[in-house]
């Protein structure tokens, strides 16, 4: 009867990737990989192979035959000789070397202890054989796989401690003044923390607002050339308009709301009661 050969892949029965765009790196632990296995690495992954917690080899794009450091055994003979286990335990771990986006959020305070949201989207890599080790030796699996979720879990302190270094010595409507400083910071910041996990980073992006809905409302009504009066009246204005109040024009203008016809003159009381002579 003829041997057939396990085949280990990413691939999915329906063709799809089990790695996908959100996972860096999987783990496949199973006793029933043994010498003769197929390995198939895809062109945009790298594979580490592990036996007893040890590094045996690390694969680029193509499929390998795997082999016991000693001598090789068969998958059927290791079926019948122990039980369907290897003595070799092999661990396959898979690392995606595609660009992956990866998103951090937070808050920050201005000068003014005023509470500024960010969100920084950046893309992360793994470039080369050396990176793919230096990921599964620095960033520990809490289970089969670990995702860009992970990542950014990791990289959370990093980003904030770049982003309060600037944004907690600058006043609120000079951010976005300085937000190229803010990115190169962040960048550099970043980059460097990443790189002891073998990851590369690539394209940033740093986008930093106020926190609270009003305020935004405010610095945009401000941005268009009102002055800081003129923006809270307008803003007034609109929620009143939101509401189907008429006196919302008056509140823009900052004039009062008169109800029924305005008067046109002034009547002395004296002359309606005859009392002016008296």
């Amino acid at each position: 009867m003829a041997l057939t050969r396990q085949v280990i892949s990413t691939l999915r029965n329906d063709g799809t990737d089990a790695l996908g765009t959100r996972t860096v790196a999987m783990k496949v632990g199973d006793a029933s990989i043994v010498s003769g296995s197929l390995l198939t690495v895809e062109s945009n992954h790298f594979c580490v192979l592990k036996s007893r917690g040890a590094v045996l080899n690390v694969y680029d794009t193509g499929q390998y035959a795997l082999e016991t450091p000693n001598a090789p055994i068969l998958g059927s003979i290791a079926q019948g000789f122990f039980g369907g286990n290897s003595p070799w335990q092999y661990e396959v771990i898979y690392i995606n070397r595609s660009k992956l986006l990866v998103r951090n959020e937070g808050i920050a305070t201005s000068a003014e202890m005023a509470e500024m949201s960010y969100v920084v989207d950046y893309y992360i890599h793994i470039d080369s054989k050396e990176e793919a080790l230096d990921l599964i030796t620095h960033m520990p699996f809490a289970g089969i796989q670990i995702d860009t979720a992970e990542i950014a879990e990791y990289a959370g302190p990093a980003i904030e401690q770049a982003i309060n270094q600037v944004i907690q010595v600058t006043k609120m409507e000079h951010i976005n003044e300085r937000i190229n400083g803010v990115r190169e910071l962040v960048k550099q910041h970043l980059g460097d923390f990443l790189s002891v996990y073998g990851i590369m980073l690539n394209d940033l992006k740093v986008l930093i607002m106020p926190r609270d809905e009003r305020m935004r409302e405010l610095i945009s009504l401000q941005a268009i050339g009102l002055t800081p009066i003129e923006s809270v009246r307008y803003y007034l204005a609109l929620r009143m308009a939101e509401k189907g109040l008429l006196s919302a024009p008056n509140a823009a203008a900052g004039l009062p709301f008169n109800i029924g016809a305005p008067a046109t003159g002034i009547l002395p009381l004296g002359d309606v009661t005859g009392a002016g002579g008296q």
